[in-house]
């Protein structure tokens, strides 16, 4: 099949493209241009948010449009204003951002969504493509991590741990999150366009089990081959932060874990990466090899400083 990918030169795209090609697609990439492309795919250079750059797409039809950067609905949708529906699937990259608080865990595809959430968009993407009848398949991960992540997610542990620092987390470490590497998430979008009963689905897609934050600091001392036990957690007050802010802390500070049974039954797919496994991966293909200051630069701490201000020691 012909398929275009929208934002395929960074993290999930990586991922992703391999698994196209491996499986006889013919690829093309629409992206800025600032990183190159696998050989056998055509790159279209742009700037998705430039009308202009996005007439560079005009006329040309795909059987597969794969959205990887979209967030907002006029996005996607300027995209099929110029390509036409995808003859067989529009492929896209949401998130479990849409849902709302809720008091029943895991989350499943029923549960409540968020419409002030900063991923409403992405779920006005997924309604517009049902109303309009465009063949779809909708991912919802929760945290993506791995390889090539821009997202302070696992490196923002890292860093604390290898520069033998207490690691600030809110409460007594047992809210519940979830990460999902960004090759199992790859290996189950490739694979839902093989499979029929994919389309017109949205997926939870993540790792198989949550994990509290004290859990994910020692998976991650695990990962970089510290000793667990020495690292010093330090409780901070979650009042201080907003619950989904991720500036100060990389996570929202509330439950936040979802159901993927759907995915694995649909798909005959299951995570390959184990959380600790996951976390090696990223560490050493990624973190390991860019963990060194420049010159006279030094991590700026002034947020961990005021979180641990008040912090106390957990045991």
């Amino acid at each position: 099949m012909d398929v275009l990918v929208m934002g395929g030169t960074r993290f999930i795209g990586v991922a992703l493209l391999p698994r196209l090609l491996a499986a006889g697609h013919g690829v093309t990439v629409f992206s800025r241009g600032r990183r190159p492309v696998p050989a056998g795919v055509e790159h279209v250079r742009g700037d998705r948010q430039d009308p202009g750059d996005l007439a560079r797409l005009a006329g040309r039809r795909f059987d597969v449009i794969v959205d990887t950067s979209g967030r907002q609905l006029a996005e996607s949708r300027q995209v099929i204003a110029h390509t036409g529906w995808p003859r067989h699937r529009f492929l896209y990259v949401s998130s479990a951002g849409v849902y709302g608080d809720s008091h029943q865990w895991p989350l499943t595809e029923q549960a409540p969504l968020d419409p002030r959430s900063r991923h409403a968009g992405k779920a006005e993407t997924e309604a517009w493509l049902r109303r309009e009848g465009i063949p779809f398949t909708s991912f919802r991960p929760t945290y993506i991590y791995g390889p090539g992540n821009y997202n302070p997610i696992e490196g923002w542990f890292f860093a604390r741990i290898l520069a033998n620092r207490p690691v600030p987390i809110p409460g007594d470490g047992q809210l519940i999150t979830q990460l999902g590497h960004v090759d199992d998430l790859a290996e189950a979008m490739a694979r839902s366009l093989e499979v029929d009963t994919s389309t017109n689905r949205i997926y939870n897609c993540s790792g198989a089990t949550g994990v509290t934050f004290r859990g994910l600091v020692a998976a991650a001392a695990q990962a970089c081959g510290h000793n667990p036990e020495q690292v010093e957690l330090r409780s901070f007050d979650p009042r201080l932060l907003e619950p989904k802010a991720r500036k100060a802390f990389p996570l929202r500070i509330a439950h936040f874990f979802t159901d993927i049974n759907r995915v694995c039954r649909e798909l005959a797919w299951r995570p390959r990466f184990d959380l600790v496994a996951g976390l090696r991966d990223s560490y050493e293909k990624d973190f390991r090899q860019q963990s060194c200051p420049a010159p006279g630069q030094t991590p700026d701490w002034g947020r961990d400083e005021q979180l641990l201000a008040h912090a106390v020691p957990l045991p």
